[in-house]
C-alpha cells in the first residue's frame, strides 16, 4: 500500500485481528483504540469492529449490571460499550456494522435456512457459520472507505463461544495471504509479590491455545504492572514463536487516554505497518491529543458532581457520562469528580440534603423502570430548590418534568405513564408508535434525530446552532397535552423534533443552570469533540462552586491604629 496521501482511490483494507487470553478485562478495546489512534494520525483511514460471542443479538436487552451500558449509533444500533471507546478515540462515527454478536451470526444463517437459501443442505458452524462471520468481516473493508480495518474478538481465547470467531480468523487470514491481515494477541504477564517475580507462564499457555485453535499471533502485547526487562521480552518471544520487537509492554497507565502515547513510545503501530507490509513515512500528530491529556492532568479548578443513578455499583452503566465529564473537565481545565449516588438512598426526603449539599452539580441519569425513581425526583427538587446546577438525561428529564408537575404545578399525582399507567397525570406518556410494539429488543426510539433548539435558551448558548442532532433511546416521552400548562407555570421547552412536535429539551429560566434533555448527548462526547452541553454543565457548576466559596469565605477587615 502506498504512503497516505497517494494512494488510489479505490482502497483495498488490511486487517487487525485483536484477541484477548488469560483473562477478561485487560483493556482489548483500549489497545485496539490505541493503535487506531496512532495509525489515523500517521494519515490513514481506520475502523475498528467488535465481535461478541454472547447469543444475545444485541446488547439491548442486556442488564446494566451484566454488560454495563448500551451503546447507541447514529444508525440506531444498539451495541457494546467497547464502541464508545473506538468513536471517543477516533471522532469518528460508527455503525450497526461495528457490532456483531454470535446472536446476530446465527439468526442471519437460521433465516437464510428458513428461506431455503441453502438448497437442503445440512447447516454446520463449518462452513455456514463461520462464512456468515467473515461476511461480516469483509463488510467494512469492502466498503472502499479505509484502510485498514481492526477487529476486537470479544472474551478470551479458550472460551467455547468463542471458537467459531477464532476459526473464523484462521480462514480469514489464510485467504487473504500474508501482510494483508495481522493478529495481535492481547495477554497478562502477572508479578508474583511473594517470589519477586513476573510471571510469563500464563501467556505462554494463552498463545500456545490460540496455535492450537489454528492461529499464531503476529504482535503480543503484555498487561502488566512492572515493566518488561529484556529477558523477559525475549522469553516470551522465544516460547511463543514471535519476533523479540513484537512483544509490547503495556503498562498499567493514569488514564485511558494515556496509552496511545505509551503505545506509540512502544512503536506498536511501526511495528503493525511494517508486519502489514505498508509504507508510511508520515509520523503520528498527537499534538491536540497531548493538548488535552496537558489539560486534563494539570487542572485549575475543581468541582464535585453527584451522579445520580440506579446503576452507580458498576460505574461501567454510565460509562459514555463519565467519559464526557473526563472530556468537559480538560476544556473547562476542570477535575470533575463525580459522586455516585444511588438513587434508591434518596427516597427518604430527610436524608436528600445531608447527602448533596457539598456537591456542584447533580446530574440525574438515563434507566429503566420503578425502582429509585422518587429518589430521583427528591434529588431534582433540591437542585431545582436550592439553585444547584441540574442536568437531566433521558429518565433524568422525565422524572424533572413529574417533579416540576407535582410540586410546582399542583398535579400531586403527576407521574409517567411507565411507572404507573393509572396516574391521573400521566405527563409522561407512551410514544404513540410504541403502544403496539411487542418484541423489547431493537424496538425503541433508537438513534440520531434532529433537534431544533430556540435561540434565548441555555441549550443555544451551549451548541450555538439552532439544528442539533442527537442520539435517541426510549419508549416514552413529554406528553404535549400538558405543554401549555407547563409553559405558564415557568418550565420551558426550548427544544423540539421539528417533524413530530416532541419535546427534546426542557428548562427553567429562572434557574443558574437546569437542563433537561430527552436524548442521550453523552453518546457524541470525543478527545476531539467534547458535548456542548456537559462543557457548560461543568462550566455552571465552577460557577457555583466559585459563587459558594465566595460566600463561605469570611471577609477580611483591617484593623486600623491609632
Amino acid at each position: 500500500m502506498a504512503a497516505a496521501g497517494t494512494q488510489s482511490s479505490t482502497k483495498s483494507a488490511k486487517y487487525i485481528f485483536v484477541t484477548g487470553g488469560v483473562t477478561s478485562s485487560l483493556g482489548k478495546g483500549i489497545i485496539a483504540s490505541s493503535l487506531a489512534k496512532l495509525l489515523q494520525s500517521r494519515g490513514l483511514s481506520v475502523t475498528i469492529q467488535k465481535f461478541d460471542p454472547y447469543i444475545n443479538i444485541d446488547p439491548g436487552t442486556l442488564n446494566p449490571y451484566e454488560h454495563g451500558e448500551c451503546y447507541v449509533t447514529d444508525d440506531g444500533a444498539e451495541t457494546d460499550l467497547d464502541l464508545g471507546h473506538y468513536e471517543r478515540f477516533l471522532n469518528k462515527p460508527t455503525s450497526q456494522a461495528n457490532n456483531i454478536t454470535t446472536g446476530r451470526i446465527y439468526y442471519n444463517v437460521i433465516t437464510r435456512e428458513r428461506k431455503g437459501d441453502f438448497l437442503g443442505k445440512t447447516v454446520q458452524v463449518v462452513p455456514h457459520i463461520t462464512d456468515e462471520i467473515k461476511r461480516n468481516l469483509r463488510l467494512l473493508g469492502d466498503s472502499g472507505e479505509y484502510d485498514i480495518v481492526i477487529t476486537e474478538i470479544g472474551g478470551c481465547v479458550g472460551d467455547i463461544e468463542s471458537l467459531p470467531f477464532i476459526e473464523a480468523v484462521r480462514q480469514f487470514k489464510f485467504e487473504l495471504g500474508e501482510h494483508n491481515t495481522l493478529v495481535i494477541h492481547l495477554t497478562l504477564v502477572p508479578y508474583l509479590q511473594s517470589a519477586g517475580e513476573l510471571k510469563t507462564k500464563p501467556t505462554q499457555h494463552s498463545v500456545k491455545m490460540l496455535q492450537e485453535a489454528g492461529v499464531q499471533p503476529d504482535i503480543l502485547v503484555c498487561r502488566t504492572e512492572h515493566p518488561l526487562p529484556i529477558d523477559i521480552r525475549r522469553k516470551i518471544a522465544l516460547f511463543c514463536n514471535v519476533q523479540v520487537s513484537s512483544v509490547i509492554e503495556a503498562m498499567d497507565a493514569e488514564t485511558i487516554y494515556d496509552v496511545p502515547i505509551l503505545m506509540k513510545k512502544e512503536k506498536l503501530d511501526q511495528r503493525a505497518l511494517y508486519m502489514l507490509d505498508i509504507y508510511n513515512d508520515q509520523d503520528t500528530d498527537l499534538d491536540v491529543w497531548k493538548g488535552f491529556l496537558s489539560r486534563l492532568k494539570n487542572p485549575t479548578n475543581e468541582v464535585r458532581i453527584g451522579l445520580v443513578g440506579k446503576y452507580v455499583e458498576l460505574h461501567d452503566a454510565y460509562k459514555s457520562i463519565a467519559e464526557s465529564f473526563i472530556h468537559a473537565g480538560s476544556k473547562n481545565e476542570c477535575k470533575v469528580h463525580i459522586d455516585w449516588i444511588q438513587s434508591e438512598n434518596l427516597a427518604d426526603e430527610n436524608v436528600v440534603e445531608e447527602r448533596l449539599r457539598d456537591l456542584d452539580g447533580i446530574l440525574v441519569a438515563p434507566g429503566f423502570g420503578e425502582r429509585g425513581i422518587e429518589g430521583k425526583i427528591n434529588a431534582i427538587r433540591y437542585a431545582r430548590e436550592n439553585g444547584i446546577p441540574f442536568f437531566g438525561i433521558c429518565l433524568g428529564m422525565q422524572c424533572a418534568v413529574i417533579e416540576y408537575a407535582r410540586n410546582v404545578l399542583g398535579l400531586a399525582d403527576a407521574h409517567s405513564f411507565e411507572m404507573n399507567p393509572d396516574t391521573p397525570h400521566p405527563v409522561i406518556n407512551m410514544m404513540e408508535e410504541q403502544k403496539k410494539v411487542v418484541d423489547m429488543g431493537g424496538t425503541m426510539r433508537l438513534g440520531a434525530y434532529a433537534c431544533k433548539i430556540k435561540k434565548d435558551s441555555l441549550a443555544y448558548q451551549a451548541y450555538s446552532k439552532q439544528t442539533i442532532s442527537e442520539r435517541h433511546r426510549h419508549r416514552y416521552e413529554f406528553n404535549n397535552a400538558y405543554l401549555e400548562q407547563f409553559e405558564k407555570g415557568g418550565m420551558r421547552a426550548v427544544g423540539t423534533n421539528p417533524e413530530t412536535g416532541l419535546i427534546e429539551i426542557v428548562e427553567l429560566p429562572n434557574h443558574p443552570w437546569f437542563v433537561g434533555v430527552q436524548f442521550h448527548p453523552e453518546l457524541k462526547s470525543t478527545v476531539l469533540a467534547p458535548q456542548p452541553l456537559f462543557v457548560q454543565f461543568v462550566k455552571a457548576a465552577m460557577d457555583y462552586a466559585a459563587h459558594k466559596r465566595a460566600y463561605e469565605t469570611p471577609v477580611a477587615t483591617e484593623t486600623l491604629v491609632g
